[in-house]
């Protein structure tokens, strides 16, 4: 019973390793990708704001 757990053990680290470069390249490129979503919605947002025209000061009486 022991050896079975010792051989699941190793077989679990030994995918880690093997698989620890891709997954870590995977989670980089899905970050970068979500920076760059993230900021073009913001640079349109910002867009937005500056493209609404000026508001006029209310001119009331005094």
């Amino acid at each position: 019973m022991h050896i079975e757990l010792t051989q699941q053990v190793l077989a679990g680290a030994t995918a880690l390793r093997v698989f620890a470069a891709d997954v870590r390249t995977l989670s980089r490129r899905i970050l970068g990708a979500g920076v760059r979503v993230g900021a073009a919605e913001l640079a349109e947002l910002r867009g937005r704001h500056r493209a609404r025209p000026a508001e006029q000061p209310r001119q009331g009486r005094r």
